[in-house]
This record gives C-alpha cells, structure tokens and sequence, in this order.
C-alpha cells in the first residue's frame, strides 16, 4: 500500500521480485493501540486545524524520563516532521554555504547527504575498526576541530548501520572537544529506545555539563513502534542561548506544528505501546541469534556484527572476495533480497552490506537460504 519499502524495489534495485530487507521498517503489524487511537480521532466529522495536546509532550518528557532517565524540561523540546528533516532545518539554521560540518563514517547516508545538498562541507573522521566493531578516532577529531574549524558534528548515537552504542567516556570526550572548539552536536538518537542483550542507551546530553550545552538532540517513535510513515519527531535543546531563536524559527515557518495523525500517534505509542515493544524486541533479539548462528554454520565468510541497539545488522562480507557490484548482485539476482549497499555509507563501507532482520524469522531464514544457493552456484562458500 504505497510503502517505500516495496513501491520503491524496481526502482532502487531494478527488479520488484525479492524481499526487502533494506530500510528501516519493520515488517510487523503497527502497535494496535497506535491504530485505534488513530481510527478514534477521525471519527470527529471535523478535520480543522488540529490543536496539539498538552498530553503530547508530556509522553515524550515521561517516556525519557522512564526509559532512559532524563529529565526534560517541557521548554526543552519541540516537535520535527522526521528526525532528517529535523537535520536539514538546524544545518540551514545554524550553518551557512561553505561551513564544515562533521561526521563520522561509515554512517547513515544522509548525515552527508543534506550537508552536500545545502551547500555546506562535509569533513570526514573515519572511524576505527575493531574485532566486532568501530571505536570513535578522537584524536582525529580534535585534529579536524582544530584545523578545519566546523560549526557542526552529526553524531549517530546509537550507531547507524553498525548499531553501536557510544559509552559515557567517549561521549564526554566528544562533548568536551565540541565546547572547547565551539562545535554544535546534533546527536541523531531515533535508535536509542532499541537496545538489545542487556545494553541501555546512554543519551549524549545527559554525559556532561558541556554534552548539554553543545547538544541538539532528536528522536522518534518511528523506528521503536514501526511508525515512520506517521513523520512524528523530537529535539530537545537544553541550552537557551542554542534553543530560543532558533525554536521562533521553527514556529513562524510552522516547521514545528505536527498534523494530527503525528501526535496522535506518537502519544499512543509512548503511553500504550509498552507491551507491543516488549514482545517485539524480544522476538527480533532471537532474529539477531538465529542470524548469527545462520551465518557461522552456512556462510562463515560474513561476519554479522551484532548490534547492541536495532533491528540492522551490519554484514561484513570482505571474505568473499567479491567487488561492491560483485557483493550487490549476489544479494539482490542471486538470492532476491533487497539490503542496503553498505558503500553508500561511505567509502569504509565497502564490502559490507546492512541487512533488516525486523522480518517474520521463517521469511529471514528462507531468503537466507536462496542467499547460500546463490553463493553455492557462484563458488563462494
């Protein structure tokens, strides 16, 4: 029904006869509750100007606050129609044509995307493989902070496609650096309510003194209650000086005025989606296992890296020995799956490929197994 996800495979990848594990939608049903409090609200035969609750923003403040215990002061926070778009308006805010703007790859394509299509500079800090992993170059960072001078770092916390969660220390040392060279954070954390195996998300603006008043944090219930399409999302601003023109900004363009589908569903699902969470994490943290135990047994040449926050496991696929193209066409006309390219997260993603594993597990494992025959009659295993 119109989703990107499956209305966009022949144009993405040239043919519409596979299954799609590339963006990040879940292939569950939506929380229940989310979809009655929607249908509730159009049974008003009245579709004026909507009036955004009060309700609203308070099950944003005590969602943080439950979950991740941040306290939120209702000032603090405004709302965005998607956590990119959200991006895009700081960046023209806060930047100008020819400003630097950090990131660190390999990481979501449109961290460089909307930065190039605005005009600004994009300065890359790779960051650094590790067994299992990526760890911050810091030391690399202060040398760009120093040098280059940028007025903006988009941080991914939790990491997107690797699904890493930033720990304290280094969170306080990127906040440290950015006060001290007068660099402002935007800290994309719309992963942070899915964390597996025991890990808890550690929001960048509650590490420091210096973390908040660097810090321009967004999130959503999108990717946690599978609602993208619904375009609900958040900033929280603590610092004022950062926060009230900007926020003036945002609300005489009318940029923070949610259409009545985006709060009502966002309420609905920090109020009433707790159960659905629950069972849906749980179920996906048994597809993150029965992935890893796929691959060691029938492709051992990927490696999954396990994600500690998200539904996205990033695939290193370098043991093959196959070029990007080479890797690309194993997936998508060998064995019909639809994954993320994992170059278009950067040149450091090259090689790898980031697979969607928000699947009924039975379809995940089927497509796997056309993914082995494929590699069986190419001579890759």
């Amino acid at each position: 029904m119109g989703t990107v996800k499956y209305g966009a495979l022949q144009e993405l990848f040239g043919r519409s006869d596979i299954n799609g594990f590339w963006v990040a939608d879940m292939d569950f049903e939506c929380c229940p509750e989310i979809i009655d409090a929607v249908k509730n609200y159009m049974n008003c035969p009245v579709l004026g100007y909507n009036h955004e609750p009060e309700s609203f923003k308070q099950a944003i403040i005590d969602w943080q606050k439950e979950h991740h215990g941040m306290d939120v002061d209702p000032e603090w926070l405004a709302f965005v129609p998607g956590v990119v778009r959200g991006i895009a308006y700081a960046v023209n805010y806060f930047t100008k044509p020819g400003d630097k703007v950090v990131i660190q790859p390999p990481v979501y394509h449109p961290f460089r995307i909307v930065p190039e299509g605005n005009g600004r500079v994009v300065v890359n800090n790779p960051l650094i493989p590790t067994p299992g992993g990526y760890r911050m170059d810091l030391e690399g960072l202060e040398r760009i902070f120093a040098e280059e001078k940028p007025r903006m770092m988009i941080l991914c916390n939790p990491h997107n496609p690797g699904g890493i969660q930033w720990d304290a220390e280094t969170l306080r040392s990127v906040a440290s650096l950015a006060k001290k060279y007068g660099v402002i954070v935007l800290s994309d954390e719309i992963h942070g309510d899915l964390m597996f195996f025991g890990n808890r998300h550690i929001p960048f603006m509650s590490v420091s003194p210096e973390a908040a008043e660097v810090s321009i944090t967004f999130g959503a219930p999108s990717k946690t209650f599978n609602i993208a399409g619904m375009a609900s999302s958040w900033m929280i601003i603590p610092n004022r000086e950062l926060r009230e023109k900007y926020y003036q900004w945002m609300d005489v363009n009318e940029f923070s005025r949610p259409t009545f589908p985006a709060f009502v569903a966002a309420e609905a699902a920090y109020t009433k989606g707790q159960q659905w969470l629950d069972e849906c994490m749980a179920y996906i943290e048994e597809n993150i296992l029965a992935v890893e135990a796929w691959f060691s047994e029938h492709m051992p040449k990927i490696k999954p890296m396990r994600p500690q926050s998200s539904f996205l496991v990033w695939l290193d696929c370098r043991g093959l020995g196959l070029t990007q193209p080479e890797l690309v066409d194993l997936f998508v006309n060998g064995a019909r799956m639809a994954l993320n390219d994992g170059s278009m997260f950067g040149a450091e993603g090259t090689g790898f490929m980031r697979l969607n594993v928000g699947h009924p597990r039975a379809e995940l494992l089927e497509a796997l197994g056309r993914l082995e025959k494929a590699a069986n009659e190419r001579g890759l295993k």
